[in-house]
């Protein structure tokens, strides 16, 4: 028979492994790993985001956060259900690029509710958002109207060509160009509606043709503008996709010579046009500081500290030209930020010049990215 002193031994054994059943899972949680859980959505799938994953990635290594990446491949409706789920798994921060900021209001109400929220690459100023982190797009589209001008110094004809005009981003974006060409005064609240020409004595731009984010689609815009207007000069365009679609509808029809490309970020076959002289330049974003500094400050602001966000709620994130004078060096810091530097060093010792990888299979609707979420 036991003791009495080993029968009070066991309840006490007993009652301490039933105490520590009762504490809540968070609480083991915090204190095992202390780690904060952020998101980074994007508002679809293409080898910018796969710039951004790679410094979201990183500042969770240097800065021991959990990182989730989420990339819609089907707009608005996707988007809605990938936040509804970080939400439902307990997330302390998103990072979101809304699709429609406009009509998007209850899922970013939603967010901020639930959550943290910042908006990264196209703003939502009418949200509770923190903050919003990436560049000043209407200043970043007039830097495009001055490429534009660079190509064309007699004047001539133009098409512009986006995903869709719903983002914040693309609207700037495209009426920074449009404002520039046509020499106007800055004013990042003027809109000029699609459908119509707008011209001055030198310059027309015919239109703004949309796709989005369907390749194919976006392929056919530019084979029709070439096909309907034969005096076309430059075609421009606004989202990474767009000039290397375009690029590839001139050289289907013959006519490089003909028709200047002036492009948006670092899609590769973008900078591979520059290096070869069938693109004029590029004017990039920086993807890669994006998702950093998405992740630092959300794991900032679920630590307590707003000190992160600044008094107009901004963190721009300036926009740089890249033209034949500057590719190199572009492209190199670009390789080690992405970890992708064997590749520049090998085709750079093969060629004597720095020759850009053909293509990204996340570029591709057929074989799309798959993120951490497997979506």
């Amino acid at each position: 028979m036991k003791t009495c002193r080993e029968l009070i031994r066991n309840c006490s054994l007993l009652a301490i492994i039933f105490s520590i059943s009762l504490i809540p899972a968070g609480c083991n949680k915090q204190g095992a790993s202390q780690k904060n859980d952020v998101a980074y959505v994007t508002n679809g799938i293409a080898s910018f985001w796969v710039i951004a994953e790679k410094g979201a990635e990183q500042a969770g290594e240097d800065l021991g956060v959990n990182v989730e990446v989420r990339m819609p491949p089907q707009g608005v409706t996707d988007q809605k259900r990938m936040v509804q789920e970080l939400l439902a798994q307990g997330i302390d921060g998103i990072a979101i690029s809304p699709i429609d900021p406009a009509n998007q209001n209850d899922l970013l109400k939603e967010i901020a509710d639930n959550s943290i929220l910042i908006t990264q690459d196209s703003d939502a100023p009418d949200s509770p958002r923190e903050c919003y982190i990436g560049m000043d797009n209407y200043e970043a589209g007039r830097m495009c109207g001055e490429l534009v001008k660079e190509a064309l110094p007699e004047g001539g004809e133009i098409m512009l060509f986006v995903g869709r005009l719903g983002q914040a981003n693309a609207r700037l974006r495209r009426q920074g160009v449009i404002d520039e060409v046509m020499d106007r005064s800055n004013d990042n609240t003027r809109y000029d509606e699609p459908g119509k020409v707008i011209k001055n004595e030198k310059y027309t731009i015919l239109d703004t043709r949309t796709d989005d984010f369907d390749f194919p689609q976006g392929k056919a815009n530019a084979q029709d503008a070439i096909a309907k207007y034969p005096n076309l000069k430059c075609m421009v365009g606004l989202f990474a996709y767009n000039p290397p679609l375009c690029l590839e509808a001139v050289r289907d029809a013959g006519k490089l010579d003909e028709i200047k490309i002036v492009s948006f970020d670092e899609e590769a076959a973008s900078l591979q046009g520059i290096i070869d002289g069938t693109v004029v330049g590029t004017v990039v974003q920086n993807p890669y500081q994006y998702g950093y500094e998405s992740v630092r400050v959300l794991n900032a602001l679920a630590n307590g500290d707003k000190s992160v966000i600044p008094e107009n709620k901004i963190i721009h994130i300036p926009a740089r030209k890249i033209t034949k004078e500057n590719i190199k060096e572009f492209w190199d810091e670009l390789k080690k930020l992405t970890g992708d530097t064997e590749q520049a060093a090998a085709s750079e010792t093969k060629t004597g010049k720095t020759e850009l990888p053909s293509g990204n299979e996340s570029d591709s609707p057929d074989k799309p990215k798959v993120s951490k979420s497997n979506e």
